[in-house]
């Protein structure tokens, strides 16, 4: 019995000290999973850096954004953060695919996205997060890899849009910044403390044109009066796309539509508006308060009778007060979430994201809309908090893209970053293990989308953290070439100056070398027929009220 009985109790003994191993890796395991970063990701549409006062710039001082603002001061603001194709939907490819628009298919509106390709949600997924997305879209066809998920229809529409659950279409009555944000606050509460990790995608439509903000932000700016910037009423000197583009704030503005304007004094009926829809859809009483609000500065324009320089002005001081009104509905659902997190014990091990899908003008050069590898449009604002890893009141000056943002996020995650995915993880840049300098020594930008809104040239290029080199095709044969030190407003082509022939030999080259590495064929030069261009520019034309 002895010789039998030590046998047996060896073998008790070597069970209970695997079953004692095995718990505690089980234990370890989930305390790996819990100890993993939900991400939370807000990213709204067509947000000026210029319009984020932590950014600092004198219009974004007269409209703070306080909210936004507790991010930059809590973790880290990004200043040379840009996008690689400015346009909405190519803009989101890029940050669910961390690959190029040519790579993930998708290079301008109007597209379908190939939803059945690797994204960042799907990686997720297979790391054990939970994922979620509610807003705005833009990619046509239905998301996938998310647990949950309610979108707007297309671009949606700020008074009682339309979303998309499954297969059902639901109408919401009130204002589409508010609905969203509400959204994800729901999730989160149902969802936060479930002890999974999770991914968190809120994506606003506003502040996208025509910048209608909610009811109770309609007066919100009516007594300031923002600063136009100089180059309101650019030359435009050897930069032949700029003469061509149509998104100048006092020629190509809809006057009913984006500006509000009115038939005459005394009238809510606006001037020239092609599409009814975003104001026949309101509530009668939503209607008569806004008509309300409106009715007397419009009445006031009618008594000024303003014409030539006085007139664009008016135009652009109108443009600002709406947009900036628009973003100040953004600021407070960034605050209400940030507010949640902080007070359920989440924000401690939630890396909170704030960003947009590209840059904005805000009337540089007279401009609106994005499109343009010029600064005001290729420049992204970031902003990041997570505070096991990221200090308070960093800044990140190492040149990054969205491109970046994929890779960066399943680093956080600790999941493995896809060999194919063309971005780079920005992770040791936060934790300040970097100083960014061998990050990245030029980034590539690429767009697409012509003819279409606004006719802005297809057009290739490259920055450093000096330069820029940037090549217009299609019906047009350019090259143009900007110091940003000496000439930040990028209003002197400096491609044919004898004086920068080296430098300009350096950035031919290293555009090679980063088409090369980007693996982008002759496929993405083609040019489009004359006669569809043709077409377009009548198109347009009509669109605008200018032609029958």
């Amino acid at each position: 019995m002895k010789l039998l009985f030590k046998p047996l109790s060896l073998l008790i003994l070597v069970c209970c000290i695997m079953t004692s191993c095995n718990k505690k890796k089980e234990e370890a395991e989930k305390e790996q999973v819990k100890k993993r970063p939900n991400i939370v990701f807000i990213m709204t549409d067509d947000h000026a850096t210029q319009a984020i006062s932590a950014y600092g710039h004198p219009v974004s001082q007269l409209a703070p954004t306080p909210n936004i603002d507790r991010i930059a001061k809590n973790g880290a603001k990004f200043n040379s953060n840009f996008c690689t194709n400015s346009i909405c939907g190519p803009s989101r490819a890029v940050i669910l695919t961390g690959k190029h628009s040519h790579i993930n298919g998708f290079r301008m509106n109007g597209d379908v996205f190939d939803g059945s390709q690797a994204t960042l949600p799907k990686y997720l997924k297979e790391a054990g997060y939970r994922t979620a997305l509610f807003g705005k879209w833009h990619l046509h066809g239905l998301p996938e890899g998310f647990d949950a998920w309610n979108i707007l229809v297309d671009q949606g529409n700020y008074y009682n849009p339309d979303f998309i659950q499954g297969k059902d279409t639901t109408r919401i009555e009130g204002y589409a910044t508010d609905i969203v944000t509400e959204m994800g606050l729901k999730w989160l509460k149902e969802n936060g403390n479930s002890g999974e990790p999770f991914m968190l995608m809120v994506q606003h439509k506003a502040p996208h044109r025509n910048w209608m903000p909610a009811l109770r932000h309609l007066n919100l700016y009516d007594t300031v009066k923002f600063p136009l910037p100089d180059t309101y009423y650019p030359d435009f000197k050897n930069q032949v796309a700029a003469q061509q583009q149509q998104q100048t704030i006092y020629k190509d503005m809809y006057e009913g539509h984006d500006l509000k304007m009115t038939m005459e004094k005394g009238s809510d009926s606006l001037r020239h508006n092609p599409w009814t829809t975003d104001f026949h859809r309101m509530t009668r009483a939503q209607r008569d308060t806004w008509d309300k609000a409106y009715r007397s500065k419009n009445d006031a324009f009618h008594d000024a009778n303003l014409t030539g320089k006085d007139l664009a002005e008016w135009k652009g001081q109108r443009y600002l007060q709406d947009y900036l009104a628009t973003v100040a509905s953004v600021d407070e659902g960034v605050g209400k979430i940030l507010d949640y997190l902080e007070e359920s014990g989440l924000a401690e091990n939630t890396i909170f994201v704030y960003t947009t899908d590209q840059g904005f003008y805000l009337g540089e050069k007279g401009f609106f809309d994005k499109r343009f590898m010029y600064e005001e449009s290729l420049a992204m604002p970031l902003l990041i908090q997570y505070p096991q890893e990221i200090p308070a009141g960093s800044e990140v000056t190492a040149l990054t893209q969205n491109l970046d943002f994929a890779p960066t996020f399943l680093d956080f995650a600790g999941a493995n970053i896809p060999e194919e995915m063309q971005g780079k993880s920005m992770r040791a840049l936060l934790s300040q293990n970097s100083s960014g300098e061998d990050f990245r020594d030029a980034i590539y930008y690429h767009y697409y989308d012509f003819p279409a809104f606004h006719m802005v040239k297809r057009h290739y290029g490259v920055r450093t953290h000096r330069y820029k080199l940037m090549h217009f095709y299609d019906d047009i044969d350019e090259w143009e070439m900007y110091d940003l030190e000496k000439d930040p407003q990028e209003l002197k082509n400096i491609y044919e100056d004898p004086a920068y022939a080296g430098i300009r030999k350096e950035l031919h080259n290293r555009l090679d070398a980063l088409q090369k590495k980007y693996q982008v064929t002759s496929t993405e030069f083609e040019k489009n027929p004359k006669e569809k261009i043709d077409r377009a520019y009548k198109n347009f034309e009509r669109l605008a009220g200018k032609s029958k």
